[in-house]
């Protein structure tokens, strides 16, 4: 049995699951804009594990968001995923934020996903997967202007998700094949669980000394 904990910390969303190959077996997550990571993601932890009768040494890996976002809730959720990894001996999996939002929609055959995250001013996170959650364009920060995307829906409608969205609906001139979802939905753990579990089977771990977080940008106080 390959229990795998995962956390996504990289938004106001603090997330925790618990997955059992690749099921869900436990989720607490809150989503509070003052970034309260801090003191919520071990005990979150400590709730998911207790919920399911699960000890942290029955646990095979721990997997974490990688980015690109917050730059303090990517820090707090990578250092509590590598000591948890140290202190336990198991590995570490990491993977994209914009992966794991992409999963919480699904699209036709010919359309194509984009999850975007605000990054700021005119500007978003954003990277592009096709209807079966192959990358197709890798996760950059995009300023999003008139003619944004325009070479991939000139053959293709785009399903847009995440709290990037409203910056693209004001940005971008009218477009039919632009397609939004109703809410401005936040990165899950929920989500992980079927990605960590197969980075799993296929022994894709990181280095527990040298991984850090992707920001994609450099950090700007303020």
């Amino acid at each position: 049995m390959n229990y795998i904990l995962n956390i996504e910390s990289s938004t106001t969303n603090c997330s925790i699951s618990l997955a059992l190959d690749g099921n869900l077996v436990a989720l607490k997550e809150s989503n509070d804009d003052k970034y309260s990571h801090s003191t919520k993601l071990h005990s979150f932890i400590n709730e998911v594990l207790k919920k399911s009768n699960i000890s942290v040494k029955e646990l095979v890996a721990i997997a974490v968001s990688k980015g690109p976002g917050s730059y303090t809730g990517l820090r707090i959720g990578v250092a509590a995923a590598k000591g948890l990894c140290y202190s336990l001996d198991i590995p570490l999996i990491s993977i994209s934020t914009l992966h794991i939002l992409s999963k919480q929609i699904q699209v036709k055959e010919q359309g194509l996903i984009l999850p975007v995250m605000d990054a700021r001013r005119d500007e978003v996170y954003c990277a592009v997967y096709d209807s079966s959650y192959n990358l197709i364009k890798k996760a950059v920060p995009k300023i999003i202007n008139q003619e944004s995307f325009s070479e991939l829906s000139y053959n293709s409608k785009l399903y847009f998700i995440g709290n990037g969205q409203e910056k693209c609906k004001r940005l971008i001139e009218n477009n039919t094949n632009l397609i939004f979802s109703n809410n401005n939905t936040f990165p899950s753990a929920r989500e992980m669980t079927q990605l960590s579990y197969e980075k799993f089977k296929d022994l894709n771990f990181k280095d527990i000394a040298y991984f850090e977080p992707d920001y994609l940008k450099d950090f700007i106080p303020g």
